[in-house]
């Protein structure tokens, strides 16, 4: 497999098919990884998200680092100049959709990825931390973290997928709109209450990817074409009605149905082994069992 780790991102494969991913620091380039993963030929069958750092997960935004964004960036060079269509709000604005939209696409990138991404998390998550776990499929958190919708403190709304993800996540609007209106903390357990997380693993940053690892290797023995479509037809389902997303999925199936994986799964079940599957990503039909 190819080396996809960059200045900030640690990316290794700790077991057969699975990738742990490491955050130092989010950046535009953590969508792209998402994007190599999904298209490229390695036979990735599950992803860990972790953070490369011992006690903290995300410390979000720093407020100064974002006052020095909007001062050294275009859109404060923009109303300095002359020019009455630099300092047109209107203008203003699309140049602000602009530049949220790539980071708004990064986020969101692990919910497009053919395979399940697992967000292991532990300590502190803070702002763009809860954005960057809202997006991944499933959340394990060690028993020491702690969470934070932070972006009320440095004066704006959250706007790279906290407040999309989290009520239909949760199913709990009341506690959300609190927890967002207020940037108050709250725990593990709490999460695990309202449904943000699945399992909460007692330890630190070390205990939690190790049971993350635990449920990777499970996925990764399924069907890659089953466990993709069930992604799939899950998203959907969030976001539709049943009568859609029962649509959809005959059509998905329809094609899907015609898969090789489900004679491989019944052999390998009958026989007592492990199943052999294609690649998800193969070029020509080049690919190897």
């Amino acid at each position: 497999m190819k080396d996809l780790s960059s200045k900030w991102i640690k990316v290794s494969e700790p077991f057969p098919h699975i990738l742990l991913i490491e955050l130092a620091r989010f950046w535009k380039a953590y969508g792209a990884l998402f994007e190599d993963i999904s298209e490229g030929t390695s036979d990735v069958r599950a992803v860990i998200l972790s953070s490369a750092f011992p006690e903290i997960f995300s410390a979000g935004l720093d407020s100064t680092q974002f006052c020095t964004v909007l001062e050294a960036g275009e859109i404060a060079k923009a109303t300095a100049d002359a020019d009455p269509e630099s300092t047109d709000a209107a203008r203003i604005a699309l140049d602000f959709q602009k530049q949220i939209k790539p980071f708004q696409e990064a986020i969101t990138a692990p919910e497009r990825c053919l395979c399940p991404v697992i967000a292991a998390v532990h300590g502190m998550v803070v702002g763009l931390g809860v954005d960057i776990i809202s997006a991944c499929d499933i959340r394990y958190v060690a028993s020491n973290t702690q969470f934070t919708i932070k972006e009320i403190d440095i004066g704006l709304a959250a706007d790279m997928g906290t407040l999309a993800y989290l009520p239909k996540i949760t199913g709990n609007m009341s506690f959300i709109r609190e927890m967002a209106y207020t940037t108050q903390w709250f725990s593990a357990s709490k999460a695990e209450q309202v449904g943000l997380v699945s399992k909460v693993v007692e330890g630190g940053k070390d205990e939690v990817v190790a049971a993350a690892l635990e449920l990777a290797k499970l996925i990764a023995t399924k069907s890659p074409i089953a466990v993709t479509g069930t992604k799939r037809l899950l998203s959907h389902a969030r976001d539709h009605s049943v009568a859609e997303n029962l649509e959809y999925t005959k059509l998905w199936n329809s094609a899907m149905l015609q898969t090789q994986d489900m004679m491989e799964t019944l052999t390998s079940t009958k026989a007592k082994r492990p199943g052999k599957f294609l690649t998800l990503n193969f070029k020509y039909g080049k690919s190897k069992l």
